[in-house]
């Protein structure tokens, strides 16, 4: 029974969207149960999964709402498999003391090198050029191909892969400027403008690196398209609902942009083999691809591993380090002890009538480590071996206690 309160070969681990083999090895290599499919789930069926399920780990697919996750009766974790984890409720599994991790820096670099590959298509007509030879014409001629070299990249959102697209293009003798809501020291000779107008006046190209908030909503819309030169190219590799698709393919059929590269899109199939459709699709002058930003087979093993480990040690240890919806605790070796585990909501008296409940049933306490954030509390308590197993079932008892768990 080491490191969990139940055999470890009982830990039901759920993996959806084929997660990379390395996360399977990893969970298998830990001797927990692994159960690992391609595709996301419908509903029901994967409420009917996540019933057995300690933890699920998903990609961008999978739907994790507070009906899904309410399922989860032994769910202990789940794992975002990506950058983002907007699919799924945090505020939900933070109230069923389900800590979520993911992987927001693994893949940047794959997303960073393709998003510059397109600025270097999109500017020497590539796609045309490409779908031209296949058919048996052959379009030698210069007339419409430029070098990036000297062109201006304007990039809105300047996090982890904004600026690894700034420090590329610089390389390839671009000029950089960046726009972010909040204050971000450039690298090399990039620079900050004051406002998202500016930006996509003065670009050649703009590349959208922002989050999926309700600010970034329809943030490029045909009012905001408008603003960009008519010889200027877009490039969106961060969330679909950014950009208003329509206005976009409106604009790019009249000429009113030279072009487009979108990885991402509000509509997006479920699972390979579903049919895509878009009102982007038959234009000559974008480039379309089915969400691979960060599809490569060295940013996938990353995040494999990156998330497996964050998990196993969550399981094993009770660290939330880097979970997102959770307060952090960072948690050292507890051989020779318990450990307990105890989410409860962020209320007065909780820590105290722990306390209390211990010094009554005179509990030898080794180490105590609490954090907070407004909603959430995560309660670790390290005691001496021996512990009475009714202890549990005392702490549960308490007020605002969301979930309890011992480590052996």
């Amino acid at each position: 029974m080491s490191g969990t309160s139940y055999p470890k070969s009982k830990i039901s681990i759920l993996l959806l969207e084929n997660v990379h083999p390395v996360a399977v090895s990893a969970f298998k290599g830990e001797g927990f149960k692994v159960e690992s499919l391609a595709g996301a789930l419908d509903t029901v069926t994967l409420k009917k999964k996540i019933e057995k399920a300690h933890v699920v780990g998903i990609r961008s697919k999978t739907q994790l709402t507070e009906e899904v996750l309410s399922a989860g009766k032994r769910l202990l974790a789940v794992g975002a498999f990506c950058i983002g984890t907007n699919q799924v409720d945090l505020k939900s599994s933070a109230e069923f003391g389900v800590p979520v991790f993911n992987a927001p820096f693994s893949n940047t670099r794959s997303v960073a090198e393709l998003v510059i590959s397109h600025c270097i298509a999109l500017y020497r007509g590539i796609y045309e050029k490409n779908e031209a030879t296949h058919k048996g014409e052959w379009l030698k001629t210069a007339e419409g191909s430029h070098e990036v070299r000297g062109k201006t990249l304007g990039i809105v959102g300047y996090g982890h892969i904004g600026f690894q697209v700034s420090v590329i293009a610089e390389s390839l003798g671009m000029k950089v400027l960046f726009y972010d809501v909040v204050d971000k020291l450039p690298l090399g000779n990039a620079e900050r403008v004051k406002s998202l107008n500016t930006l996509l006046k003065t670009s050649d190209i703009v590349t959208l690196h922002v989050p999926q908030t309700n600010a970034t909503k329809g943030m490029m819309s045909d009012e905001k398209l408008a603003l960009m030169k008519k010889s200027a190219y877009l490039i969106n590799y961060s969330r679909g609902n950014v950009v208003d698709i329509k206005a976009l393919a409106k604009r790019l059929k009249a000429d009113k942009l030279a072009g487009a590269a979108i990885d991402v899109f509000p509509e997006e199939p479920k699972k390979k083999g579903d049919k895509f459709v878009s009102p982007l699709q038959g234009l000559k002058n974008a480039i379309l691809t089915p969400h691979i930003g960060g599809s490569t087979l060295e940013a996938q093993e990353n995040i494999g591993l990156e998330v497996a480990q964050k998990l196993i040690k969550f399981i094993n240890n009770g660290s939330t380090t880097s979970a997102v919806n959770m307060p952090e605790v960072e948690l050292p070796v507890h051989e020779g002890r318990h450990r307990i585990l105890h989410f409860h909501r962020n209320r007065p008296g909780v820590l105290q009538n722990v306390n209390s409940l211990f010094a009554e049933k005179n509990v030898n306490v080794l180490g105590q480590y609490l954090m907070t954030d407004p909603q959430v509390g995560y309660l670790v308590m390290d005691v001496a071996k021996g512990l009475n197993k009714g202890m549990i079932e005392e702490l549960r008892k308490i007020p605002d206690t969301i979930r309890t768990r011992i480590l052996f």
